[in-house]
């Protein structure tokens, strides 16, 4: 019986098989490599983007905050001329009354008073002055009640005090300003809707004025 060897066939088989298993391998590192490199530049695309956005954001993000700071100053700016529009609209409002009021002052000073010194502070008038007597006083402060341009006289303090003989009294009193031209609570949508409402008195006939 013949015999026939197949170790020279087996070992080609195993050769070839560990060629295909090798090039088989070399080609999965290959396609892993290749995989890994798709991966991280999609990925690194990515973060770029990100970083491209979060750059433009921030760059949109300071421009807005320059315009924040504009607009506060802006703001300061507007909020200095508003009240220095109050103020000067004050002054115009108050510049008749402070006339009226000096005028009030020196028509409502009797005979044997004599004011020294007038400080405001609000709405509120010091006045210090001397008199002959207590009831000089009483008499002034019933004028400043009756002026109309000051009200509430408050008297803090009257003594006799040497310098001038002929007023011995020094006093100092307290009064709020007011203004009697002003209207009230209420009454000033009723002035606004009086010209509306009232009529014109009708002229008289031709014939009556002829009898």
């Amino acid at each position: 019986m013949a015999r026939i060897n197949l170790l020279p066939w087996r070992a080609e088989r195993r050769k070839l098989r560990q060629k295909d298993f090798l090039g088989m391998l070399a080609l999965a590192v290959a396609a892993g490599v290749l995989a890994s490199f798709l991966v991280v530049s999609w990925y690194s695309g990515r973060i770029s983007n990100q970083n491209a956005r979060n750059e433009y954001l921030k760059g949109q993000i300071a421009k807005v905050d320059s315009q924040i700071k504009e607009i506060e100053e802006l703001d300061k700016k507007k909020s200095k001329l508003l009240a220095r529009k109050e103020v000067i609209e004050q002054l115009q409002a108050n510049r008749s009354q402070m006339v009226h009021l000096f005028d009030s002052l020196v028509r409502t000073i009797p005979d044997g008073v004599s004011l020294s010194a007038i400080k405001q502070d609000g709405d509120i008038l010091t006045l210090t002055g001397r008199s002959q007597s207590n009831a000089r006083v009483s008499t002034y402060m019933r004028n400043l009640e009756g002026s109309g341009w000051m009200t509430s006289p408050d008297l803090d303090v009257i003594e006799a005090k040497e310098g001038n003989p002929g007023l011995p009294y020094e006093f100092n009193l307290k009064v709020k300003l007011a203004n009697p031209n002003a209207p009230k609570e209420g009454e000033e949508g009723a002035a606004v809707a009086a010209p509306a409402t009232t009529a014109p008195p009708a002229a008289p006939a031709a014939g009556g004025a002829a009898s």
